[in-house]
């Protein structure tokens, strides 16, 4: 995997206004992704438009506006913070003569630089492999890609050597050797199903706090850090809770707005921890003013994974950067519906682990009655018999 150049490359930020309601919030979150694949926001651009030009995205003024800010701010690359076309990168390469970094390929580079585990690397490079065959045909002739650098980390020099026959050989092994890992999860599933221990899964908008929150509830010193992605693989430990005994608890990936597909399918493997999981604990940054389109953007993932029936029970973190109150709100059949604490602090823990400790008894309790009613259908059959 290629090293990035020391102390980061300078990196011109372009955020253009298409109408959406939450520019500040989009321009804020592609900073923090630009920081996480270890570059510096050397300028940022903004500019309005009714919509994309189809070759430049930006429009030819826009281009050369960010061309001199390029010279003038002795930058590296261009981060734009949209999805563009092949096309639209290709060109915008050939006018900046320079590297044009999309939101895809950025988030694509981030899962690169993270992902430890051999499953988690699998997934980062079908995902790249699959978005880099609609882009074999660009030209690089310009670019020195031994440097490495943002959005060049993964699989490298060799795929723009490679054919798309190739290419789809790559791919359709790798989707191979993540269906026996899914399989091999799956059976897995299936024997923790058949007891009564809970299934707890913890999601959220990257950054919310789930791996903070994890550590505090296990004690598993998995790394949690004020960054975008910073957990890739799914971490899974038994939580022993008193008066419920032991649940199961595992950590996911972070979602994000406009989350690329291809990463979608690639970590469907890690992400079915959600699918199968009793109960999801939504956690949510509350001192986000943007938290009521991150829990939107969790929900429209869940539900493309197929976890969107799964219960919810939503965490409002972070109490402790808006002086709210540790607590716990009920719905209308009396159910925990939210829990607010602070995995930092660990105030409203004992609030959460009680919650924990009623949906376990409560599975505990729907399991024996499972068992009695085919206990008493068997018997029946026996009687018939």
């Amino acid at each position: 995997m290629n090293e990035r150049p020391a102390g980061g490359e300078r990196a011109v930020i372009v955020q253009l206004d298409l109408g959406q309601p939450d520019l500040e919030d989009q321009l804020e979150e592609v900073r923090l992704l630009a920081e996480s694949a270890g570059g510096i926001v050397a300028a940022e651009i903004g500019g309005r438009r009714q919509s994309p030009d189809p070759k430049l995205f930006a429009g030819k003024g826009k281009v050369q506006e960010v061309a001199a800010m390029l010279a003038a701010a002795d930058a590296d690359l261009v981060i734009f913070n949209h999805e563009l076309s092949p096309a639209q990168q290709r060109n915008l390469e050939r006018e900046l003569k320079c590297r044009v970094v999309d939101r895809t390929s950025l988030i694509l580079d981030i899962f690169a630089l993270r992902a430890s585990s051999a499953e988690g690397k699998l997934q980062v490079e079908l995902a790249q492999l699959e978005h880099l065959s609609t882009r074999l045909v660009r030209g690089w002739t310009h670019l020195e890609r031994q440097r490495g650098g943002i959005g060049m980390r993964g699989p490298g020099e060799k795929q723009l050597e490679t054919d798309r026959r190739l290419l789809g050989n790559r791919v359709k092994l790798l989707k191979e050797r993540l269906a026996r890992l899914t399989r091999q999860r799956g059976v897995q599933r299936k024997a923790r199903s058949r007891g009564d221990v809970l299934s707890v899964s913890l999601v959220g908008y990257t950054n919310a706090g789930k791996s903070t929150l994890f550590n505090a509830l296990t004690h598993a010193g998995v790394f949690a850090a004020n960054q975008l992605f910073a957990t890739l693989d799914t971490t899974s430990r038994k939580l022993w809770i008193e008066g419920a005994g032991n649940i199961v608890v595992s950590d996911t990936v972070g979602f994000i707005r406009d989350l690329p597909h291809a990463l979608i399918d690639a970590f469907h493997a890690t992400l079915e921890a959600a699918t199968d999981a009793d109960l999801l604990l939504h956690i949510v940054d509350s001192a986000s003013h943007a938290r009521d389109e991150q829990i939107s953007e969790v929900n429209k993932v869940l539900e493309e994974i197929g976890a969107r029936d799964v219960r919810q029970v939503i965490i409002w973190n972070k109490i402790d950067l808006t002086e709210a109150s540790p607590g716990v709100e009920q719905d209308e059949y009396g159910n925990i519906a939210r829990v607010r604490l602070s995995a930092r602090s660990g105030d409203g823990l004992d609030l959460l682990r009680e919650s924990l400790a009623g949906y376990a008894r409560a599975k505990a309790e729907s399991r024996r009655n499972e068992m009695a009613v085919a206990e008493l259908e068997a018997r029946q059959y026996d009687y018939i018999s």
